[in-house]
């Protein structure tokens, strides 16, 4: 097959890439990433000389751009990772999240129609269910959870789901969704949760905490993730929503605290801050329709995860210090500047 993956240089994106390029070498994977502030190329370079891998620097908002990618490259499958995710950041600019999230996606999808591909992956996230009461651990996000969203990103993620879901029915259009909760691991942007707390704990910084710590999120190791997305695009049944999730509810304090001791570092490091607006409480996912259907099941827990995380990131210092620095910006001019 001939697999696009969109916003590949991204953190899940890129994992994703990097798993399945090796793991697939039959198959042909293109990126095309924008190369915004969170996608980085560095991620890629351990694939960059593989014969079944390309990369296209460009946005999937460029109709022209996406039209004449798909004419040369006739995709079998389009999987679209490419989002602006953080939440902070749609609340203070919504726009580019409606016009990436949404508007984006229905250019690859009017691509693929007119290319007839075989199928169109949706990347999505549980965000778009709203959130949980902390007092019901019995309660889970299920696919049939009505969409009840929170932030100006995970409103323009379920309308990305929507209108996918809408091209299915209207147009019959083999579409595919996967809506998973946080992930977290290697390649992982220094402005989340996990990379943020271990890259200032490590420089012996305050590490703002949101509220008092209590919300919940269900953590997932992006390799399985990534196994999982694998799996649904050979095997899922087309016009279905599968929720991916790793059965590992962790209050925000409790990562924290986590990767401090395992740092050995003091708590006495944690700093609460104002909380953000609408920050959701809990997040949690019944994975049950995909391990029952695809027979997916995760691999990691989070304590071998998040110790395999923590590894990595003190072994590759370089790849996050030069994000903290800004010269990852630079490294797609140094290597293809004379390949223009």
């Amino acid at each position: 097959m001939k697999i696009l993956v969109t916003g590949g240089a991204g953190f899940i994106g890129g994992n994703y890439v990097l798993t399945m390029v090796k793991k697939h070498p039959e198959d042909e994977y293109v990126v095309l990433d924008a190369l915004t502030y969170a996608g980085n190329l560095e991620t890629l370079k351990d694939v960059a000389g593989e014969p079944n891998f390309r990369f296209v620097k460009g946005d999937i908002r460029d109709r022209e751009l996406i039209d004449g990618l798909f004419a040369e490259e006739q995709f079998d499958v389009v999987i679209n990772f490419a989002a602006e995710t953080h939440v902070d950041r749609s609340v203070e600019d919504p726009g580019i999240f409606v016009t990436t999230n949404i508007i984006g996606m229905q250019n690859l999808m009017d691509a693929c129609r007119k290319y007839n591909t075989g199928r169109f992956h949706q990347v999505s996230t549980d965000e778009v269910y709203g959130d949980l009461p902390l007092d019901r651990p019995d309660l889970l996000f299920r696919e049939d959870t009505p969409i009840h969203t929170s932030s100006p990103y995970s409103a323009s993620k379920a309308g990305a789901d929507l209108l996918a879901l809408a091209y299915h029915r209207t147009f019959g259009l083999p579409v595919t969704i996967s809506r998973c909760s946080n992930n977290y691991g290697p390649y992982h942007f220094p402005e989340k949760l996990i990379p943020l707390m271990i890259s200032r704990a490590l420089a012996d910084e305050s590490l703002p905490v949101y509220g008092n710590g209590a919300n919940v999120r269900d953590w997932l190791y992006v390799t399985d993730h990534c196994n999982a997305i694998d799996m649904i695009i050979r095997r899922g049944r087309v016009g279905e929503v599968y929720n991916i999730g790793g059965h590992n509810e962790k209050t925000n304090l409790e990562v924290v605290k986590t990767i401090l001791k395992a740092l050995d570092k003091p708590e006495s490091l944690i700093h609460f801050v104002k909380d953000r607006p609408g920050h959701d409480l809990r997040y949690a996912m019944d994975p049950t329709k995909i391990e029952t259907e695809l027979g997916w099941k995760p691999e990691y827990t989070f304590d071998t995860g998040i110790q395999k995380t923590i590894e990595w990131y003190l072994n590759n210092r370089e790849w996050w210090e030069n994000i903290i620095s800004g010269d990852y910006q630079n490294y797609y001019e140094r290597m293809y500047r004379d390949r223009q």
